[in-house]
């Protein structure tokens, strides 16, 4: 029995995978094989259900002080095109979407030192008046981080300070690929992935869920993928914090990195092996706004069980030239998933049924 064999019939029979023999699956495993064994794992977990949630989008500023190569969506401070929303903009744009059942408001933006403290409780504090039924998930580690150093503040202080306002969850942005050498590459000033990992231990200490993530599809290595989902195994064990994992494809439009992205195939792979390494994540989503809504709907069938939600306004995808639409509404997700043969479920952020 060779070792690809080896190590499918561990994984049949639930096994955890060690880092070495999840590279060699990821390696050495045909496509449907890889497949067959995500869609096995999620299966065991979720059965036929789909979730989706219908949540609304808001990008508060473009004006970032990083420079990360593969972001197309930011601006310099004082560079056309640069924006920031005022308290008023923000009400207006939650009440322009307010006949809409939201159950969920995702907020994040550029780390813009033109702003104050106040602003981002008091965003908050408006997204919670004008939508007191829904739930805010909010800002990455970077933008924690970036809070902490900017105003002299703790990264324990300034969530509790933004769950004083508001927060329920954090999202999973910014954690790109944990690998040092690889974000000097591609985000040089960005927090390190250590720093990344602490702000999401910090903040389930607090009762504070998340997400996590993964950039892929640019010049990372398989070896650099399996070494980040072992980073995010190792926390979920020890915190249990983590809601979902989301593998973001890199988008390679007007940007500087010189990448193509991932292909369909290359997706799909992702999406199985973090099904299968992931095993204490529950949930793994298919980023229909990233990957397209076609390829959304193959990864359902290689082991995600989400399919995200309607968005509204999804721009940092976009702008590096995501051609999905930029939103969607409830019929056509419902429609979208059970075209691909599922059971489409309204969740809330925390993956109850609504």
């Amino acid at each position: 029995m060779n070792k690809l064999t080896i190590i499918i019939r561990h994984v049949q029979e639930g096994g955890r995978l060690n880092q070495e023999d999840a590279l060699h699956l990821a390696r050495t495993a045909s496509i449907h094989d890889l497949g067959q064994l995500g869609h096995m794992r999620r299966q065991a977990l979720h059965g036929n259900k789909a979730y989706y949630v219908y949540n609304q989008h808001l990008n508060y500023t473009n004006v970032c002080q990083n420079a990360c190569t593969f972001c197309a969506y930011s601006k310099r401070e004082g560079q056309p095109g640069g924006y920031v929303y005022s308290r008023e903009e923000i009400r207006d744009r939650l009440m322009a979407r307010i006949k809409e059942p939201i159950r969920e408001i995702h907020i994040v933006g550029g780390l813009n030192p033109a702003l104050t403290y106040d602003y981002f409780l008091s965003m908050l504090q408006t997204v919670r008046e004008v939508r007191p039924e829904a739930t805010i998930k909010a800002f990455t580690a970077v933008e924690i981080a970036f809070l902490a150093k900017e105003y002299n503040k703790s990264v324990q202080q300034v969530l509790s300070d933004l769950q004083e306002a508001g927060l329920k969850c954090m999202t999973g942005g910014g954690a790109e690929v944990f690998d040092t050498n690889l974000r000097q590459k591609i985000c040089p000033e960005k927090i390190p992935g250590t720093q990344w990992l602490d702000i999401h231990r910090t903040a389930h200490s607090l009762g504070i869920y998340s997400n996590c993530t993964m950039l892929f599809g640019h010049v990372e290595t398989w070896e650099n993928r399996i070494d980040h989902l072992h980073a995010l195994r190792k926390l979920q064990d020890s915190t249990g914090g983590f809601l979902c994992f989301i593998p973001l494809p890199y988008q390679p439009d007007n940007n500087a990195l010189e990448a193509s992205g991932p292909d369909g195939e290359d997706f799909l792979r992702t999406i199985a092996i973090s099904r299968i390494y992931l095993d204490n994540i529950p949930h793994i989503k298919a980023y229909w706004a990233y990957a397209g809504v076609k390829a959304a709907q193959m990864g359902l069938w290689a082991g995600a069980d989400d399919f995200d939600g309607t968005i509204v306004e999804e721009k940092i995808g976009h702008a590096a030239g995501s051609a999905s639409p930029k939103g969607l509404g409830q019929d056509q997700l419902c429609q979208y998933i059970a075209a691909a043969g599922f059971t489409p479920i309204q969740r809330d952020t925390f993956f109850n049924q609504v």
